[in-house]
C-alpha cells in the first residue's frame, strides 16, 4: 500500500527525535524503502522537510536524462566520488583543464550551459543516473568559490532519483564583448576536450558590441501605454535644458519623434523605459522596477523596510530620492570650523540621482533582476545586473568614453538635463563625494555581470572639507574632478601615479607642495595644516612618514624592508622608502642588524617601545 508524504515524513521526525540524531536529506533518502520512494513518485523528502517541492527545481530528472550534450549546451560527467576542482595535481595543461572551473569557462564561452555530474552519458537516450558525492553537504562553499576564482555566479542545483544524487551547475553566458579564462586561457569545449580558442575565435569575440536595446521596437506598445505626467516632465526638462519655454507647448507626437521614441506609428523600448505606465511596464517590461531596502545593521538578513518602485523613469526618480531621503534614513552631518557650522547631508541628492539613472541607463535588460538599492544608516549600495560597458573598468571608470549599453534611453536623459556626459555623470559623483570629504565611490564588488556601486556617508577628514570649501569659494576656475583626486592622494600621503598636470597647477598655486624640486613626496598647502592645527613636517621628515614607520614598531620591535614596503603600499615608491629609513638611520631614529635581504631594522636604544614612538622620535628630530 502506498505511504502517504505526511506519513513518511512524520515517521522520520519521530525516528529523529527518539535517537536525538539530525540527519540530512540525503541520509533521510537513503532511510526510506525503494517502495516508499516509488509511492513518492520521486519527490524527495529533503525537499519536502524544507517545504519545496521537487517540481519547483529549474531542472527535473527526467529532463536530465533526456538531454544531448550539444543541441542542450550540456556536459555529462559520472563524477561519482570525486572529480577536479582546479587541476588538482595534474601538470600537462590538457589535463588540468579538465576540472570543475575549466568546464565553467568553457561553457561560458559558448553562450552558458549546464554541467551535471552523476550522470553517465549514453547515445541512446535516455541517459543513466549514477550519482555522485561531489561536493555534498557544501554547495554554498562550491558557489562561492567559484565565484572567487572567476567572477562567475553558477548555481548550483541538487536533484535525487531515489538515493541517487545529481548536481546540476547552472552557467550564465560570458559578458558580451570578453572571455573566461582559465589559468590565463580562454577554452571552449571539442569533443570530451577542452582546447584553447583561436586567436579568430577571440577577436571576434572581443569585437562584439550589444545592440542598443532601447531602441528596438517594443511591439504592441501604444500611445496609450504611455503616462501623460511623464511626458509633460519630459517636455519641461527638454524646454529647460534648450532654454526654449515654447518647446512645452509642442504637440507630444513631435516631441516624441523628435527624441526618436516613435518611428511608423511603433514605439521602442526607451519610450517604455521612460515614459511607460506601470500597467505597461508590468506586461512588457516586467524588469523595469527599482527596489529599495532598508537595514539598520550590514549583519541583517531581513529587511527594517522595503518599498518597491515600477513606473516612468520620468516620473520615478522624485519618488526614490523622496524615500531616500527621510530625516531618519538621511540625517545632517556637522561640520564646525570657528563660527560657522556646515551642514552636509549623510547622502547628497545630485550624487543618489546620477547613481540611480546610471544603473538604470546602463542595466542589461535580458537580464530579469530588478535594480536594488540597499541603504544602511552609513551607506547605500546600487546594484544592476550587467558588469560595465565594454572598455570600462574601475580604473578608467573617469577617462574612457564608453558607449551606453543603452544609448537611446541615455540620449534622452541627456537632452532633457537629467544626466551628463552622455549618462555617464561619474565624474560629478566623485567631484561631489571629495568636496564633501568624503570616501570616493566604490566599485570593487562590481565583477562582469553586474555592477554594484557602494556610496558611504561619513566625512573621513573635516579638515580636507574645510580645506576645499574654502579654496574653491573665490575662484573662477574651479578645480577639477583631477585636481581633487590629486589632492586628496596627497592628503592620504600618495606620492606615486599622480597627475602630471594637476601636480604643476596645484604646485604653482601653493596648494600642494614638496622639500625640494628633485623631492617628489607632497604635503598639501598651508592652509590645510592651519585648520588640522598639526605640521605638515617634523625637520625634513613628512610627519604621515614618520606615523607610519613608528606604527610598524608599535606592532613589533623587529621590522623588515619588507614590512616597511608593505606598510607603505601605493603610497611611495620602493626607492624612497629606501631612502627615507636610511635617512633615519642616519638621525639615529632607527638602526639595523644583518645584511641584504635578511636586514632586520628596530628603533634607537634610546627610545622606549612601551611609550608613544612618534613623540620620541620628534622630540630627537628637534634636538638635532
Amino acid at each position: 500500500m502506498p505511504y502517504k508524504i505526511h506519513e513518511l515524513v512524520e515517521g522520520f521526525r519521530a525516528w529523529q527525535n527518539d535517537r536525538n540524531r539530525q540527519e540530512t536529506g540525503t541520509e533521510i533518502t537513503r532511510l526510506v524503502s525503494a517502495r516508499s520512494v516509488r509511492a513518492l513518485g520521486g519527490l524527495r523528502i529533503k525537499e519536502y522537510l524544507c517545504g519545496r517541492k521537487a517540481n519547483h527545481s529549474e531542472m527535473t530528472i527526467q529532463e536530465i536524462k533526456r538531454l544531448r550534450e550539444t543541441e542542450n549546451k550540456v556536459e555529462f560527467k559520472e563524477a561519482k566520488r570525486d572529480f577536479s576542482f582546479a587541476g588538482g595535481k595534474h601538470t600537462d595543461p590538457a589535463d588540468r583543464r579538465k576540472c570543475v572551473l575549466g568546464y565553467v569557462v568553457a561553457l561560458a564561452n559558448e553562450g552558458g550551459g549546464m554541467l551535471v555530474f552523476g550522470v553517465k552519458e549514453s547515445k541512446q537516450l535516455p541517459h543513466e543516473i549514477v550519482g555522485t558525492t561531489f561536493s555534498e553537504g557544501k554547495i554554498g562553499e562550491l558557489e562561492d568559490e567559484i565565484y572567487k576564482r572567476l567572477n562567475v555566479r553558477v548555481k548550483i542545483e541538487e536533484l535525487f532519483e531515489n538515493d541517487k544524487r545529481v548536481l546540476v551547475f547552472h552557467i550564465p553566458p560570458r559578458p558580451i564583448g570578453s572571455t573566461l579564462k582559465f589559468e590565463g586561457v580562454p577554452l571552449m569545449r571539442i569533443g570530451d576536450s577542452l582546447r584553447v580558442m583561436s586567436d579568430a575565435e577571440v577577436f571576434r569575440i572581443l569585437s562584439e558590441r550589444a545592440p542598443d536595446f532601447s531602441a528596438t521596437i517594443c511591439e504592441g506598445l501604444t500611445f496609450a501605454d504611455l503616462d501623460p505626467e511623464a511626458i509633460a516632465l519630459m517636455k519641461s526638462g527638454y524646454a529647460k535644458k534648450q532654454e526654449n519655454p515654447a518647446f512645452e507647448t509642442i504637440p507630444d507626437m513631435q516631441v516624441l519623434r523628435d527624441l526618436e521614441l516613435t518611428e511608423n506609428e511603433k514605439y521602442n523600448y526607451a519610450a517604455l523605459i521612460l515614459l511607460g505606465s506601470r500597467q505597461a511596464l508590468r506586461k512588457y517590461l516586467p524588469n523595469a522596477e527599482v527596489i529599495i531596502e532598508y537595514r539598520l545593521d550590514y549583519s541583517m538578513i531581513p529587511y527594517t523596510a522595503r518599498k518597491e518602485f515600477q513606473e516612468s523613469l520620468f516620473t520615478v526618480m522624485d519618488k526614490i530620492w523622496a524615500y531616500v531621503n527621510q530625516p531618519a534614513s538621511n540625517p545632517l552631518l556637522h561640520v564646525r570650523h570657528k563660527f560657522t557650522i556646515y551642514d552636509i547631508p549623510a547622502f547628497n541628492e545630485d550624487v543618489i540621482r546620477e547613481a540611480v539613472l546610471n544603473a538604470i541607463g546602463h542595466r542589461m535588460w535580458n537580464d530579469q533582476s530588478s535594480v536594488v538599492i540597499k541603504q544602511y544608516p552609513d551607506s547605500i549600495n546600487i546594484i544592476n545586473a550587467g558588469g560595465f560597458p565594454s572598455g570600462v573598468t574601475k580604473d578608467n571608470i573617469l577617462t574612457v568614453r564608453s558607449q551606453p549599453r543603452n544609448k537611446r534611453v541615455m540620449e534622452v536623459l541627456q537632452k532633457t538635463g537629467q544626466v551628463e556626459r552622455s549618462g555617464q555623470g561619474v565624474d560629478k559623483m566623485y567631484y561631489i563625494c571629495l568636496m564633501e570629504g568624503k570616501p570616493l565611490p566604490d566599485y570593487s564588488l562590481t565583477d562582469d555581470y553586474q555592477v554594484e556601486l557602494c556610496l558611504q556617508a561619513k566625512i573621513v577628514d573635516e579638515a580636507f572639507y574645510i580645506f576645499l570649501k574654502e579654496i574653491q569659494f573665490n575662484r573662477k576656475d574651479k578645480l577639477n574632478v583631477f585636481d581633487l583626486l590629486t589632492l586628496d592622494k596627497v592628503r592620504q600621503g600618495i606620492s606615486i601615479d599622480l597627475l602630471d598636470e594637476s601636480i604643476e597647477r596645484l604646485q604653482r598655486e601653493n596648494l600642494i607642495k614638496s622639500q625640494s624640486s628633485a623631492d617628489k613626496k607632497y604635503v598639501l598647502g598651508d592652509l590645510y595644516y592651519e585648520i588640522t592645527k598639526q605640521p605638515a613636517y617634523i625637520k625634513e621628515y613628512r610627519l604621515r612618514d614618520l606615523q607610519i614607520v613608528a606604527g610598524c614598531f608599535e606592532k613589533a620591535k623587529e621590522i623588515s624592508m619588507k614590512e616597511f614596503v608593505d606598510a607603505f603600499e601605493n603610497q611611495l615608491t620602493r626607492e624612497q622608502i629606501r631612502y627615507l629609513i636610511s635617512k633615519m638611520e642616519v638621525d639615529s631614529l632607527i638602526s639595523k642588524s644583518g645584511s641584504g635581504r635578511w636586514t632586520i631594522y628596530f628603533v634607537n636604544g634610546q627610545i622606549d617601545v612601551r611609550q608613544n614612538i612618534l613623540e620620541q622620535f620628534t622630540n630627537i628630530l628637534l634636538q638635532l
